[in-house]
């Protein structure tokens, strides 16, 4: 007998409950439970008028200290109380599964340990793709296979903004206007535009492919609230568009480089074509070159479907998954500077000179664009380790108007 428990009755939490019962005799069937059921809703809200209202309780000790429940779904978003409330589970026996990116990339490598000490496990597909399933390929499909590189659009809500900028010819404030209004953003998107979102589901991508946990701060992380129209316009000039990627890839030194930043993606490359609040992961790998994921990133239903994914594996499961892990680490020391990664760079300037632009930076690709302001020179740098791109941009006459990297994970 197996009795679940969801904790969080909002939109994702909703959409869990809504999903089960809708797909309820499937989902007993795949997982051989036929009396796997959700006994308790953990919400602090009253659900007068909700048909699961018997199932609703305010006290988390309910669940906690219930045999029957062997599985719970945590999906309340934030630290805490979220990591509080699973640990204790684990600590149980009961496996949990989340939709919470924050959580994972803060306390992952713990409650994985816990889960382990405890025979029971600890999942969260849902934290980084949404319905876009990415985490069970990575440790199970293709597992065989040296992963070189993970490159990924993570966050609908900026692309959605960028989107809006290439194709409507928006300015930022307007795009994020309307992503409010049609609430893609929330009243405070700082998670989003400033990079926050997308480095915590890079944190765990990273993490689990590497095997060690990548913190945060470990991660250099830039949003998009610094990218114009004008910006955007010379990317469509140069032959592609600007996107804000989440990535990371093995360096030659055996470190790793995990990063989020506005990036130029080529038109050859698949994420340059995902628009809107669509989401996509290319994973490059020896055995099979590349792979991408593409969905919906986020939303009731599709996250729902990611956490009720996990739900099925737990129920399936009579021990701890031993290939869903990593260890924690204390330092990192195996997180490249990406000061000294080799990127190319589009540059945006005015006053500058030519002359002195191929002085500093060798042969430059310029890019015009139509009205174009006078004595602005916008160019794309050969490949240069980033620290001498540095130096080089602080030695050239004029203002610099914009830089934004160009994406190449080879």
């Amino acid at each position: 007998m197996a009795k679940a428990a969801v904790l969080g009755y909002g939109v994702v939490g909703s959409g869990t409950v809504e999903l089960f019962y809708k797909n309820a005799e499937a989902i007993r069937k795949r997982t051989g439970q036929k009396d796997l059921d959700i006994k308790y809703i953990l919400d602090i809200r009253e659900f007068p008028d909700s048909p699961y209202k018997d199932k609703f309780t305010k006290n988390f000790d309910d669940i906690l200290n219930d045999d029957e429940v062997s599985i719970v779904a945590e999906v309340m978003g934030g630290v805490h109380p979220a990591y509080d409330f699973v640990k204790a589970a684990l600590e149980k026996g009961k496996s949990c599964v989340t939709s919470n990116k924050e959580m994972v990339a803060q306390k992952g490598a713990e409650l994985l340990k816990i889960a382990k000490e405890h025979n029971c496990n600890f999942m969260f597909e849902a934290s980084t793709g949404g319905a876009i399933p990415i985490i069970r390929p990575l440790h199970q499909c293709l597992a065989a296979n040296d992963i070189t590189a993970v490159a990924g659009i993570l966050n609908g809500t900026t692309n959605f903004i960028l989107t809006k900028m290439f194709s409507e010819n928006m300015a930022f404030d307007d795009a994020l206007a309307l992503a409010q209004k049609l609430g893609y953003a929330e009243k405070n998107p700082a998670a989003d535009v400033e990079g926050l979102d997308a480095c915590r589901k890079i944190c765990i991508l990273s993490s689990l492919i590497y095997g060690k946990h990548v913190y945060p701060d470990y991660i250099h992380t830039e949003g998009i609230t610094a990218i114009t129209k004008a910006d955007v316009e010379y990317a469509e000039v140069w032959g592609g568009k600007v996107k804000l990627i989440g990535s990371v890839k093995k360096c030659a030194n055996g470190k790793i480089l995990p990063m989020v930043r506005p990036a130029f993606v080529c038109n050859d490359m698949q994420l340059s074509n995902i628009s809107d609040v669509f989401n996509g992961i290319t994973v490059y790998g020896d055995g099979f070159d590349e792979v991408m994921f593409y969905g919906r990133g986020a939303g009731k239903l599709p996250t729902a479907s990611a956490v009720l994914g996990d739900v099925i594996d737990c129920a399936r499961l009579s021990g701890t998954s031993v290939s869903q892990t990593w260890e924690d680490s204390e330092n990192a020391d195996f997180i490249e500077d990406y000061k000294n990664d080799t990127v190319a760079m589009y540059v945006r300037t005015s006053g500058a000179d030519k002359a002195q632009i191929e002085k500093l930076f060798g042969n430059v690709e310029y890019l015009v664009k139509d009205n174009a302001p006078e004595g602005e020179i916008a160019f794309i740098t050969p490949e240069l380790v980033e620290k001498d791109f540095d130096e080089k941009l602080s030695a050239l006459n004029g203002e610099v108007l914009g830089k934004i990297r160009v994406l190449n994970l080879r």
